[in-house]
């Protein structure tokens, strides 16, 4: 199913909002967040909630160097830890884009496993960071994960083979309780 997202976007900034100290921290780590999620010795799983066709909002298509509505292909995930949704994910490349779509069609493994091996000869741009509200895309795929008013996020643009993905992580509040409490 497309969507349509005619809301105003949110404004990116490349420094994080303050939030908890915990998701702050995660927010700002510099490597995979699949990585620093498995170190917190809890299950961590990857669930794919939806691959396919959306529309790009205004700010998405800017990241991509596409006109705004434009078709677009869509991963979204739910990072789980102990089986509770933390972090829900929303990467995204042009349509038809024989770079991205194989990386993106991986079943319920993470991108992170792939993004950051020495393998994969890949340009990864500045992490941009937002608080998410309203009916973007990100809020509502927040929504899925945990109701809240409104999701810190942060995204960050790869390319390679000068085609552009971009990769969107929403930080739910779940996180915090997750990191506190600790494995069982």
């Amino acid at each position: 199913m497309l969507h349509r997202w005619c809301v105003k976007s949110p404004r990116w900034s490349s420094v994080p909002t303050p939030s908890s100290p915990l998701i702050f921290a995660c927010m700002q780590e510099p490597g995979s967040l699949t990585d620093r999620l498995i170190k917190t010795q809890r299950v961590f799983d990857v669930t794919v909630l939806r691959l396919g066709e959306d529309l790009a909002a205004a700010d998405e298509a800017a990241r991509l160097g596409i006109e705004v509505g434009v078709a677009i292909i869509v991963r979204h995930v739910a990072l789980t830890l102990d089986g509770q949704r933390v972090v829900m994910a929303r990467s995204f490349c042009r349509r038809a884009c024989p770079v991205w779509l194989p990386i993106l069609d991986r079943g319920s493994r993470s991108l992170g496993s792939t993004l950051f091996s020495d393998d994969t000869p890949r340009e990864r741009g500045r992490l941009e960071y937002s608080m998410i509200g309203g009916r973007h895309p990100l809020f509502t795929l927040g929504q899925h994960g945990e109701a809240a008013s409104v999701y810190a996020a942060r995204r960050c643009r790869f390319e390679m083979r000068g085609a552009p993905m971009v990769v969107s992580e929403v930080f739910l509040p779940r996180l915090e309780r997750a990191l506190v409490t600790g494995p069982d």
